[in-house]
């Protein structure tokens, strides 16, 4: 789950920097080495946190990568691996949310990491909790120029949060369902080819949103299978 909720932590006791023209002017900041890479948006820190060595989970603020189980998934998370794995970075922080995870943005030297990532084409502008909006625009350049997953179809670039709602629907609708629907989970199949009937065509494009399954938008998926 990455829905977050804003709150605030108290003043790092240490490695907390504050300087002119630097990120860290209006947030507070701690240096801290990426020990682990969960996905394109989140990684483990080892840093001094409140005084204290800690290891901390860190959700990348402002941008948002494929979940598990849908295209670029895995091409997100080695491309924030190749940048700061086992690397020495400083964490723009702006608080933490429900989970207890940091939420920032990651600096490696000069280098605005959340950034890259939306340039290269890793990464959505997690719009609803993002507030820079030269990110849209470093977003539109990596559209035009079909990088990393604007390469992808139409079809297969469904937006991380509308993937995570099309789960949660299917899985309450899954609740006193049929058995063949209890038994369908979002992100277990994509292709017309793979669905057993149109109930099961139907089941993922309207409860998983796998848009793909209605190539002329016309609301029916799979023509072949539930034209006839």
């Amino acid at each position: 789950m990455k829905h977050l909720r804003w709150l605030f932590l108290p003043l790092f006791a240490l490695n907390v920097v504050q300087a002119s023209a630097d990120p860290c002017e209006m947030v507070y900041c701690v240096d801290a080495l990426v020990v682990g890479i969960a996905d394109g948006d989140t990684v483990s820190v080892l840093g001094d946190f409140s005084g204290t060595r800690e290891q901390k989970r860190l959700r990348l603020t402002e941008i948002d990568t494929p979940e598990r189980g849908q295209p670029w998934a895995s091409r997100s998370r080695q491309a924030l691996a190749n940048k700061v794995f086992q690397r020495q970075v400083r964490i723009a922080s702006e608080g933490e949310d429900r989970y207890g995870r940091l939420l920032g943005r990651i600096y490696l030297g000069d280098r605005d990491i959340n950034r890259e990532m939306i340039r290269e084409g890793h990464a959505w502008v997690y719009r609803q909790y993002s507030s820079d909006i030269m990110l849209l625009e470093d977003e539109r350049l990596a559209r035009e120029q079909g990088a990393g997953l604007w390469s992808l179809s139409d079809a297969e670039r469904v937006p991380p949060w509308e993937w995570r709602r099309g789960r949660r629907q299917a899985a309450a609708a899954s609740v006193g369902s049929t058995p063949t629907e209890a038994s369908s989970r979002c992100g277990s199949k994509t292709y017309c080819r793979e669905m057993a009937s149109c109930e099961e065509a139907r089941f993922f494009l309207r409860q998983c949103g796998l848009k793909r399954l209605d190539g002329d938008g016309d609301g029916m998926p799979c023509e072949r299978l539930c034209g006839n």
